[in-house]
């Protein structure tokens, strides 16, 4: 099968390689529609996860399955399905302990273009069929349903991790896609004033159907003192960091209240350490917490939120701003990813 790789850091290509083997438990589905993410970009431009070697790309997608193991139950040949980026083993201790999304070791629930071959392929393998698929609804746009597979999960992860309650007055750094998901996150769960960060104005504008109260554009002045005149000198309650670097969280401790949380679920892709400003975070006693979490994956998940769509409580379609056709839209589509024109959110591929 044809498959499109990173060959080494900073390089990719078509290669070809075997169909993968179905195991008892396992699937074999063909994409219907796939997305590129930035955390493809890190991963080959920034060997953010080490040197990877033919490895095909990609987390997110749509399939139709094309083989089940003997012991699957609940799925058959020709299921449309939603997959989850975050492919944990259902029966591990890590599981059984709340934290599925580290089975087998830190991370390591990601399994797509982490340690093995991702989705960009003709085939993509996934194991624990009944615990890591979920039918796609009948009707459901194949956008949406691809966002199922990381952006929407991830955005609102951010929003479990910070705890947001109703009433928070919450900040959101960063506004791609995750981002975007996030502010959705933060509306639904009852935030009150919701500062989005971002300077595109499309990301901007939709922000602002998500439920964003107002922008903080970080291209006219320093982020802190614009949330602190907002806050009139009090900072927020809660914060999602979707975007920035590792000096974001410096940023983020100097506007977060005390007893305030972070959550962050923005993939650090360079630098040795994240910088916290020992004053402004209490000198260590200022009770505001950071928590970095990888999104939890899974069935029941992506059934949650598909509801939530078919429900038309979220929109994730309109994250979509380019559409591809063909498994060779692939490499466009990433490479837009990696430059990241102005007009940008998100591209699909539709097979």
């Amino acid at each position: 099968m044809k498959g499109f790789a990173m060959l080494r850091i900073g390089q990719t290509g078509w290669i070809e390689k075997e169909i993968p083997a179905c195991g008892p438990m396992d699937a074999i589905c063909k994409p219907i529609a796939l997305a590129p993410c930035t955390s493809d970009v890190h991963t080959v431009w920034a060997g953010a996860i080490g040197d990877r070697h033919n490895m095909i790309l990609g987390h997110e997608a749509v399939g139709e399955v094309v083989e089940v193991g003997s012991l699957v139950k609940d799925f058959h040949v020709g299921d449309k399905v939603l997959v989850s980026a975050i492919t944990p083993d259902w029966n591990s201790l890590a599981a059984q302990e709340g934290y599925s999304m580290h089975s087998g070791g830190m991370l390591a629930g990601w399994k797509f273009s982490n340690f093995k071959d991702g989705v960009f392929g003709e085939y993509f393998h996934v194991n624990d069929a009944d615990g890591n698929l979920a039918l796609l609804p009948e009707g459901m746009d194949l956008g949406a349903a691809c966002m199922i597979s990381d952006m929407v999960p991830t955005g609102f992860h951010g929003a479990e991790l910070a705890d947001i309650q109703f009433g928070d007055n919450v900040a959101v750094i960063g506004i791609g896609p995750v981002g975007l998901m996030s502010v959705a996150a933060a509306a639904i769960r009852g935030a009150a004033e919701i500062y989005a960060v971002g300077s595109r104005t499309n990301c901007a504008n939709l922000a602002r159907e998500y439920g964003a109260t107002d922008i903080i554009n970080y291209r006219q002045g320093d982020i802190v003192e614009q949330i602190m005149e907002k806050t009139h000198g009090k900072g927020v309650d809660k914060i999602i960091v979707a975007g920035g670097n590792n000096d974001t969280f410096d940023q983020a401790i100097r506007m977060l209240k005390p007893g305030g949380i972070i959550g962050n679920v923005n993939y650090l892709g360079e630098g040795d350490y994240v910088k916290i400003p020992r004053v402004e975070w209490g000198c260590g006693m200022g009770h505001k917490a950071i928590r970095g979490g990888l999104m939890p994956g899974g069935r029941l998940r992506s059934e949650k939120l598909a509801r939530l769509i078919v429900a038309n409580r979220i929109h994730p379609e309109k994250l979509i701003t380019h559409t591809f056709q063909g498994l060779e839209g692939v490499e466009p589509a990433l490479m837009m990813m990696k430059d990241k024109p102005r007009d940008l959110i998100k591209p699909l591929v539709l097979l």
